[in-house]
């Protein structure tokens, strides 16, 4: 079983950069990346919440489970 972020589906759908979304939720562009590559083992809910206020989107839209 597996979370996998959707986080550059999002970023494509709103045409915003890893830079200009790290600058607007001032996280650092290695964590950034991190999650987007679904590397990350945990997300912190005010990050989760910056995220989803700067690119309009819920959390459901960043983060699916699938059962491998």
């Amino acid at each position: 079983m597996a979370i996998i972020v959707n986080l550059d589906v999002m970023m494509a759908k709103r045409k915003m950069s890893l830079n200009e979304l790290s600058e607007k939720v001032n996280l650092s562009l290695s964590n950034l990346s991190i999650l987007k590559t679904g590397k990350a083992k945990a997300i912190r809910f005010s990050t989760l919440e910056a995220i989803c206020e700067a690119l309009d989107c819920q959390p459901g839209e960043l983060l699916e489970f699938s059962k491998d």
